[in-house]
């Protein structure tokens, strides 16, 4: 028996955690709120994991470039392209999710509902945004969960250790093994992950009955379509402007792209998706480069689902954002997606601390969860998708033809 229970994975468990909370909040509400506990314990400790991982990710991605010469004219077209295609999937991402409003319907409580409304209420002015960006301390902006002050501090310290150079190294492989210690430790909450989601699910059916579910699937629904929207009206234009073959670019890159999809970590489809490009004409040095690269500063598809999926907490939360504040979150996740790992769950955890920063519910984060793998398996493949298509890109602007002899070797051998 014990066999067969570890043969039962995450995704499964959580599946399965989904239809118990949501057979006991339907039918024996009453008990629902002995598991509800388990929901907070959850969040506690995705909460807990936010800004130690968004720091020590940030610092490993930029300082792993070397030297600040090292990044050179490449790694700049390559960072200025990634902020135009991420930007365009924030604005995607926000058009969709308002407009569908797959968040309407739901109910959702607050720990802190006073925060929220002064979120809501509060104007933004550029000047305010510019005062708030750094931390008076960075302890202080770890306690109050202000993400994108821990994001500023990170970008500037794993700038200043790559100016430092070779002295700065200890500090750099410090952050590497915090790095691998958080994803581990995230690894080891993702385990209380079916308990916080039955209970989260049997609390709000008990709370508001079995329609619950039909919100989250229309967030589901809205997702799909906004990353198809954006392949469509970004990916596939991108691909038309530099002259990439894109049915033979699509041809060679399928395979990783489903391989991301089906594992829901873009980590898994790298050395495929490395090969491929090689085989379409992308020189190593430049696809061992930019892709790499893309993995911290290019997440198209976690960085729409992000946008998405905080304004759908927000509208299940009853609060109202203004455009003035989707603005400063579309400036938020811009900075925090830096710091998204290309592996499974990474995205909520910058989810949770968006939603700290406008004092948002976290109890969304555990509904989301209940249908996140679905959501996880898109947004991943778009985003190997969209860091192939990066890769291609910048060839492409260094005089590379694309396809390459390695290509049209292989169509003639396929």
């Amino acid at each position: 028996m014990w066999m067969l229970l570890r043969r039962v994975s995450l995704t499964q468990w959580i599946f399965v955690a989904l239809v118990a909370g949501f057979l006991l909040g339907a039918f024996a509400p009453e008990y629902a709120r002995h598991v509800t506990p388990f929901r907070t314990l959850f969040l506690h400790g995705i909460k807990s994991v936010i800004a130690p991982l968004i720091f020590a990710t940030i610092v490993t991605g930029i300082a792993g470039a070397g030297s600040l010469s090292h990044l050179g004219k490449l790694g700049l077209k390559s960072l200025v392209y990634f902020e135009v295609v991420t930007t365009l999937a924030l604005a995607v991402g926000l058009v969709a999710v308002n407009l569908f409003r797959p968040g309407d319907g739901l109910h959702l409580g607050s720990a802190v509902p006073d925060a929220a409304a002064r979120a809501a209420a509060t104007p933004v002015t550029l000047g305010g945004f510019l005062e708030h960006l750094l931390p008076t301390n960075l302890a202080d902006a770890v306690v109050r969960g202000d993400v994108l002050q821990i994001v500023m501090f990170s970008t500037l310290f794993a700038v200043a250790c790559l100016a430092v150079g070779e002295a700065a190294r200890p500090v750099v492989q410090f952050c590497e093994a915090l790095c691998q210690v958080m994803f581990r430790f995230t690894g080891f909450i993702m385990v209380l992950a079916p308990l916080g989601v039955g209970g989260a699910m049997a609390g709000s059916v008990a709370e508001h009955g079995w329609q619950v579910m039909v919100p989250l699937l229309k967030l589901v629904g809205t997702l799909y379509a906004a990353l198809a929207v954006f392949v469509l009206l970004v990916l596939y234009p991108v691909l038309r402007i530099f002259q990439i073959p894109v049915l033979r670019f699509l041809r060679e890159v399928r395979h990783p792209v489903l391989l991301a999809f089906g594992t829901t970590s873009s980590e898994s489809a790298y050395p495929s998706a490395l090969e491929a490009l090689e085989r379409f004409g992308v020189p190593r040095r430049i696809g061992s480069f930019v892709l790499p690269m893309g993995y911290s500063f290019n997440l198209d598809g976690s960085t729409l689902y992000l946008a998405v999926a905080a304004v759908f907490v927000a509208q299940a939360a009853g609060v109202e954002l203004s455009a003035s504040q989707q603005l400063v979150m579309m400036l938020t996740l811009m900075l925090t997606t830096k710091g998204v790992a290309a592996v499974p769950r990474a995205a909520v955890v910058v989810l949770s601390g968006t939603l700290l920063a406008f004092g948002l519910p976290l109890e969304g984060v555990a509904l989301i969860l209940a249908v996140d793998e679905f959501m996880d398996m898109a947004r991943t493949a778009v985003n190997l998708l969209g860091n192939c298509v990066a890769t291609a890109v910048m060839a492409r602007t260094e005089g590379i033809i694309l396809p390459g002899p390695d290509a049209t070797a292989s169509e003639k051998a396929a």
